[in-house]
């Protein structure tokens, strides 16, 4: 699903820079920082989650570590809504909740400041890529342990190659979820 308008679709698309052999042969990644740097497109797609937002009903924005930050941040800032980053293990002082998950080669852990969620919280989270889905999922877990509401996940990009919306299907539990560009 894409919320976006097909200018607005256009100008972000054309602003994804492939890089082929990245980080590794075989690999096409896809590079959102010339987007970042035009003014224009950023904005844009700005503007488009924090409409997502407004339709969700969101009350706070999730950013995942790393470029989720960078594009959640100033959606709440403009919605006029709290921001909490979810990190990797170990990267939050204070008192956490943590969440592990599986990866193709093993497991990982991502974590929260425990006190920056609760009950009555309807939580938007935001990343650039959807992928395989196991940090998005592994959020909306810890967003629930915390007490709060998942309100919806977008993101600025999903590869449909990958199992990404299928292991969050069920995660999801009815929210939303939006990505602006399906590749």
């Amino acid at each position: 699903m894409s919320a976006l308008a097909p200018e607005a679709h256009e100008l972000l698309l054309s602003r994804i820079k492939d890089v082929p052999d990245y980080p590794k042969p075989g690999v096409m990644f896809k590079d959102i920082t010339p987007l970042l740097a035009d003014p224009k497109a950023f904005a844009a797609l700005t503007d488009t989650l924090v409409e997502l937002a407004g339709q969700y009903g969101a009350t706070k924005i999730v950013g995942l570590e790393a470029r989720g930050f960078i594009l959640a941040a100033p959606v709440a800032v403009q919605a006029g809504i709290g921001f909490v980053p979810v990190r990797k293990a170990g990267k939050l002082p204070g008192a956490t909740l943590a969440q592990s998950y599986e990866l193709e080669y093993g497991t990982a852990e991502i974590e929260v400041h425990a006190e920056d969620l609760a009950a009555g919280d309807r939580v938007m989270v935001i990343d650039d890529v959807l992928a395989t889905g196991g940090t998005a999922e592994a959020s909306l877990t810890l967003i629930r342990r915390a007490g709060a509401e998942v309100a919806g996940v977008a993101v600025l990009m999903e590869l449909s190659f990958l199992p990404g919306r299928e292991r969050l299907a069920g995660a999801l539990a009815g929210a939303p979820l939006d990505a602006l560009i399906i590749v």
